[in-house]
């Protein structure tokens, strides 16, 4: 075992809080064990741990970001109490394989969600299948959005797709912005089978897949599934689990 490792963001505010951590560790003298502290917002969070795809880590973020659904509030008082009582969740993230216009393959992690988006002006004509079922044979919108229960809060949620909770085994699927059919609103599916999207028309509508936040342009077709073998360990506080804020946010949506 290791002395607890910290991973902080460059900007100005988590760099303070890395070194208030650094004194509090010195001073304190824990215990060693296999924790990383990551300090920065959500997206810090999500490019630490596709790195750390390998690694059996625990991982406590403090949030220095905005929101910071993935992350932890910082108290320097409380900061090691917390720490040593947190909950631990663990999530997996999806594959996206896409296959270009020139018919390369390109591989990426996506721990919220994949994102389908017209790349020009002109909206994008998609075809989606789940294993050997039509979902819907041609949508015609600015995209598509195929997210995990943790990203579920996210930009899926931004597209009025459904909030899932942790432990439902199953992903959703929302289009953005559907001009036909109109009325398409998302559809919950089982994370067990692959979803394959297809570019129905990509020489004059083509599109971006983009895995968080890694874009991979000119799409023509788009599997993605749930990697099991990949388990990322999270840390949250015992009143401000994961679960509690995805509630929370439930909660949100049913009273607006």
């Amino acid at each position: 075992m290791k002395k607890i490792q910290i991973i902080s963001d460059k900007n100005l505010k988590s760099q303070k809080i890395r070194k208030l951590l650094i004194k509090e560790l010195k001073r304190a003298k824990p215990p060693k064990s296999n924790i990383t502290i990551v300090i920065g917002g959500d997206g810090f969070m999500l490019q630490t741990l596709k790195k750390n795809k390998k690694s059996k880590k625990f991982f406590y973020g403090i949030n220095s970001g905005n929101y910071g659904f993935l992350m932890n509030k910082f108290s320097k008082k409380t900061i090691f109490k917390n720490l040593y009582k947190s909950n631990v969740i663990s999530i997996s993230p999806l594959d996206m394989t896409v296959k270009n216009n020139k018919n390369q393959i390109k591989k990426h992690l996506a721990i919220n969600e994949v994102s389908i988006l017209r790349q020009s002006r002109q909206a994008a004509f998609l075809s989606i299948k789940q294993g050997s079922k039509q979902i819907i044979k041609k949508l015609v919108s600015d995209g598509v959005l195929v997210s995990t229960p943790a990203g579920s809060t996210a930009y899926n949620l931004s597209v009025h797709g459904p909030i899932l909770s942790l432990n439902s085994k199953k992903l959703s699927i929302a289009p953005i912005s559907p001009f036909r059919p109109r009325r398409w609103k998302a559809k919950i599916v089982s994370d067990k089978l692959k979803i394959v999207i297809t570019n129905l028309n990509p020489l004059k509508r083509p599109i971006s897949a983009v895995a968080d936040n890694l874009e991979v342009r000119n799409a023509k077709s788009i599997i993605i599934r749930k990697n099991s073998k990949i388990k990322f360990n999270l840390l949250y506080d015992k009143n401000r689990s994961l679960q509690k804020k995805i509630k929370i946010e439930q909660l949100r949506r049913e009273i607006n």
